[in-house]
């Protein structure tokens, strides 16, 4: 059956890892987190120093780009693959809302970017992937036979986060949790290397009111239509 790149971009905390995640098991394609990969590098920038609240020595980080290495290793028990950094499993620290607050700066950084976009590139070449993440259908995969764009108001969005770090054990309040998405949004939406924006021939999902599984029904069946469609002309 032909293969093919799916990319899906949008806001913070539309749900894009986790329908990513469940449309790659089902059609048995690779799932690459290229939020995670950012979110990998701003807690390697939290860990050495280079930001802080006041400040961000954007200089030293780029000198130790060439230091950070990251990788997705497959927990069997999970059913997913977990992010390491330089061979450390980081799945549960990146996930704070310490990076959050901090991913969005660090990810504004052009030869961030270039060097994670790299690596993206790479992990697609061979097709049948699923990619998420800000960039990816009009930066890394502009060629992506399915591009989807997904989105939901603030207010629920920040809900869906507040109440899965309120699940972790985190101690967190709501505002706090809006304040960030909010301030995400806006410096994703406006910076100058790779803004985010839906690409000319996505197609938007408004998931305010979804369920998961009716979001996932949803995207499978693109999925699935748009793989037929090719291989029928393969065929012909």
């Amino acid at each position: 059956m032909t293969k093919i790149t799916i990319a899906i971009d949008g806001f913070s905390s539309t749900g894009k890892s986790t329908v990513a995640k469940r449309l790659a098991k089902a059609l048995g394609y690779v799932y690459v987190d290229s939020g995670a990969m950012y979110r990998a590098v701003t807690l390697y920038t939290m860990q050495n120093g280079f930001i802080e609240s006041d400040c961000f020595d954007v200089e030293g980080l780029i000198s130790q780009l060439e230091h950070i290495e990251i990788s997705f290793k497959l927990n069997e028990d999970l059913g997913f693959a977990e992010v390491y950094l330089n061979g450390e499993n980081v799945e549960k620290e990146i996930r704070t809302l310490e990076v959050s607050q901090f991913v969005s700066q660090v990810s504004t950084i052009s030869e961030v970017r270039e060097q994670l976009v790299k690596q993206q590139q790479s992990f697609g070449k061979d097709k049948g992937v699923v990619m998420d993440g800000r960039d990816i259908g009009t930066v890394v995969f502009p060629e992506a036979e399915l591009k989807l764009f997904m989105t939901a108001s603030a207010e629920k969005r920040a809900q869906r986060r507040y109440d899965e770090l309120l699940e972790r054990g985190d101690d967190v309040c709501y505002e706090e949790v809006l304040a960030n998405v909010q301030s995400r949004d806006h410096i994703d939406s406006t910076r100058e290397d790779s803004p985010l924006t839906m690409a000319e021939d996505a197609i938007e999902v408004d998931n305010s009111n979804m369920t998961l599984d009716e979001q996932f029904e949803f995207i499978v069946s693109l999925a699935k239509d748009k793989i037929n469609s090719l291989h029928k002309k393969k065929r012909h």
